[in-house]
């Protein structure tokens, strides 16, 4: 019987941003300071958004989900990426890449389809106010919910198992920060053809179909604020989807750059740069722009930190 020298790979090196060795220790700096901030961003709105009563509108709860999502999309790839700044060795073993990449699919999904969740629900207060209570009833924020956990959750599953069934025979290293399905295909030796037709289909569904949810009810949107006489209720009205408009834009406008760009105009720095915006960056930046542009949840914030104040000043008493 014929002899195959044949070894599965059991752990793989990643390549990371750069290898320039000057650029290690600013690089971890910055990027600590950058997941630093978007843990404490995110968690803090998720906080926020529960202890004031003022927050517990349908909006704020779909806020509340993409801020934890924000949060475990960016603690799925930051925290090994950071670390690998300082080590010699950029390992991570093959089960510990399937569960990035799986979690990197789920919540990157998630986001996609929250977005447009959110997108409607600024359709539905703006188009239908009479009926908006009814419309955005408690059973139905749920399900806008529930169905991209559920959806992304099996997607991502589906993809993972599909990739890391694949045989990887060598050689072991990911030219990238984190484990992602194109740069595996690459180090696979198995027919990687069915998988690359899955990834395209998968793909194009989710952003068609989110991206369309979003812009049908911008239209709509756009429309009736347009159809309202009054300056003041104009600019109301574009304030409540303000930073919904801001944040789509930013996360599309990524993805568009990365995926729809020409393949002759494609480069592995492009991409790791486009990659890293929108899987630490954007996580960062979502928390920041509710926060800022949004009125109430300034308003609460201060609340709190008021709340807080009184809160110590007591306790000094007391000493």
């Amino acid at each position: 019987m014929a002899k195959f020298n044949f070894t599965q790979v059991t752990e793989f090196i990643l390549k990371g941003i750069t290898d320039r060795p000057e650029l290690q220790a600013p690089l971890f700096i910055i990027f600590s300071a950058i997941y630093i901030v978007t843990v404490v961003g995110n968690l803090g709105l998720i906080i926020l958004i529960r202890i004031d009563s003022r927050l517990h509108t349908p909006m704020y709860f779909f806020l509340s989900h993409l801020a934890f999502v924000d949060f475990c999309y960016s603690s799925a790839i930051t925290p090994k990426m950071v670390a690998n700044f300082v080590v010699e060795k950029n390992t991570i073993s093959f089960n510990a890449c399937a569960t990035q990449l799986g979690c990197f699919l789920t919540f990157m999904i998630t986001e996609c389809f929250l977005l447009a969740s959110m997108a409607y629900d600024r359709y539905a207060a703006i188009c239908n106010p009479l009926l908006y209570s009814v419309i955005m009833s408690q059973k139905v924020c749920i399900q806008l919910v529930a169905v991209p956990y559920i959806y992304s959750f099996l997607v991502a599953l589906f993809h993972t198992i599909v990739t890391f069934r694949l045989s990887y025979c060598g050689p072991n290293v990911i030219n990238h920060f984190y484990c992602d399905d194109i740069p595996l295909l690459a180090l696979s030796c198995s027919d990687t053809h069915t998988k690359e037709l899955l990834i395209f289909a998968f793909a194009g569904f989710d952003m068609i179909c989110s991206s369309s949810i979003v812009l049908i009810s911008y239209i709509f949107i756009i429309a009736a604020i347009l159809r309202i006489r009054s300056a003041e209720g104009r600019l109301k009205a574009f304030s409540t989807c303000g930073s919904h408009m801001v944040a789509v834009t930013i996360f599309y406008g990524t993805l568009i750059f990365m995926y729809l760009q020409p393949k002759s105009n494609h480069s592995l720095d492009t991409d790791k740069m486009a990659s890293v915006f929108y899987t630490v960056v954007i996580p960062m930046l979502n928390p920041l722009i509710y926060s800022l542009r949004n009125k109430e949840v300034k308003e609460a914030l201060k609340k709190t930190r008021g709340k807080g104040s009184e809160i110590l000043k007591i306790l000094q008493s007391r000493k």
